[in-house]
C-alpha cells in the first residue's frame, strides 16, 4: 500500500513522499517496497543507509537529509512496526482457491476468497470466511465456524463445536476443541468413567495459538478465549477455561480445568495453574510459577514468582532468608 495509507492505519504522519511498501524487514534485508523501523537515533543512520523506501522513526528525532525515503513520524515505533507487519500481510492479494488434493464436503460454506491448500478436510456443514487459509493437512471438523482472515498454517485440526473469530492465526499443529481430560471414579472397581464432553470452544477475534498448542472444548459449556489473546507454541488448556481479553501466555504453560484468567494477564513458561483457579486482571506469573488448586491470585501489575506462587520481592525475601540460614549452618 502507498506510505500515506500504511502511516493512516498506524497512527504515524507521513512525510517525504508517497511510497508504495509491501513488507516490513530488517535493516540488512530490506528492499525499495520495505519499511523499518528506528527507536534510538544512534541507529537512525543504519536505517537511512539501508535500501527501505519507508522508515518509522520516533517524533523527536532529527533528520536532515532523508535520502528520497518516506518518513513516517510516530511516538512508539516499535509498535507501529508491528502494526505495519500486520497491515500489510493484510493487504496481499488473496486468490480463492481449492487444492485438487482437498476434500470439502458439499454442505461446507467456504468463500470464494479462500484459500484450502492441499490434503486439507473440511466437514460437513462447516463455514470459512472470507480472505481466510487452511493450510496443508488441516481437518476442519463438521460445523465448525471460522471468520475471515484467518490462518491456519498447517496440519491443524479443529473438532466440531468450535468456532473461532476473525484474524485468527493458529500453528502448525494445534488441536483445538478436543476432549477434555475428565473422569469420574467408581469406587466399588477402582475404574475411571469418562465424564461427557459434549460442550464447545468459543475463540474470539485477534487470536494467535501456538504450534502444538491443545484446547480443550468445555465438558458441558464451553471453553472460552477472549479477543486478543496470545498463546505460544506447547501450551495446554483444559476444559470450561475461561480467559479473558489481551492475555499473554508463554510455552509449556498447563492450565487445569474451569480456571478463569481475567484480562490483562501475563502468564510466564512452565507455569502450572491447578484446577478451579482465578487469576485476575492485570496479574502477572512469572516463570514456572505454581498456583493450587482452588487459589485466588490478585494484584494488578504485581509480579508473583515460585510455587505457591507469591509476590516476588516476598519470594526473593525467603530465598535470602533461606541463603543465611545455610550459610550459618
Amino acid at each position: 500500500m502507498r506510505s500515506t495509507e500504511l502511516a493512516e492505519r498506524i497512527g504515524a504522519s507521513c512525510e517525504g513522499g508517497d511510497v508504495e511498501l509491501s513488507e516490513v524487514a530488517s535493516f540488512t534485508e530490506a528492499a525499495a517496497q520495505s519499511v523499518v523501523f528506528v527507536e534510538h537515533s544512534r541507529f537512525l543512520s543504519g536505517a537511512l543507509a539501508s535500501g527501505a523506501g519507508g522508515i518509522i522513526v520516533p517524533v523527536d528525532s532529527e533528520i536532515a537529509n532523508a535520502r528520497g525515503k518516506a518518513l513516517l513520524w510516530t511516538r512508539n515505533p516499535r509498535l507501529a512496526f508491528a502494526l505495519a507487519g500486520e497491515a500489510l500481510a493484510r493487504s496481499e492479494a488473496q486468490v480463492g482457491q481449492v487444492n485438487a488434493s482437498a476434500i470439502v464436503a458439499p454442505s461446507a460454506e467456504v468463500h470464494a476468497t479462500c484459500r484450502v491448500d492441499e490434503l486439507s478436510v473440511v466437514g460437513a456443514g462447516a463455514s470459512i470466511g472470507a480472505r481466510s487459509h487452511v493450510g496443508p493437512g488441516c481437518v476442519i471438523g463438521p460445523g465448525v465456524v471460522i471468520g475471515e482472515d484467518c490462518n491456519l498454517v498447517a496440519r491443524v485440526t479443529v473438532y466440531s463445536g468450535t468456532s473461532m473469530g476473525d484474524r485468527v492465526t493458529v500453528k502448525a499443529g494445534a488441536v483445538l476443541g478436543g476432549d477434555g481430560f475428565g473422569f469420574v471414579p467408581d469406587p466399588a472397581t477402582g475404574r475411571f468413567h469418562k465424564f461427557p464432553q459434549i460442550g464447545r470452544l468459543e475463540i474470539g477475534n485477534d487470536v494467535e495459538i501456538g504450534a502444538n498448542t491443545t484446547i480443550d472444548r468445555g465438558a458441558l459449556d464451553a471453553t472460552v478465549i477472549g479477543d486478543g489473546v496470545k498463546l505460544d507454541n506447547l501450551i495446554q488448556v483444559g476444559h470450561n477455561v475461561r480467559i479473558g481479553r489481551n492475555v499473554v501466555v508463554a510455552s509449556q504453560t498447563g492450565i487445569s480445568g474451569s480456571t478463569v484468567i481475567e484480562d490483562g494477564a501475563i502468564i510466564g513458561g512452565q507455569v502450572g495453574l491447578g484446577d478451579h483457579v482465578l487469576i485476575e486482571s492485570g496479574v502477572i506469573l512469572g516463570s514456572q510459577c505454581g498456583v493450587p488448586s482452588k487459589k485466588v491470585v490478585r494484584g494488578k501489575g504485581v509480579v508473583f514468582w515460585g510455587t505457591p506462587a507469591r509476590p516476588l520481592g516476598e519470594y526473593l525475601k525467603e530465598l535470602a532468608t533461606l541463603a543465611r540460614i545455610a550459610r550459618k549452618k
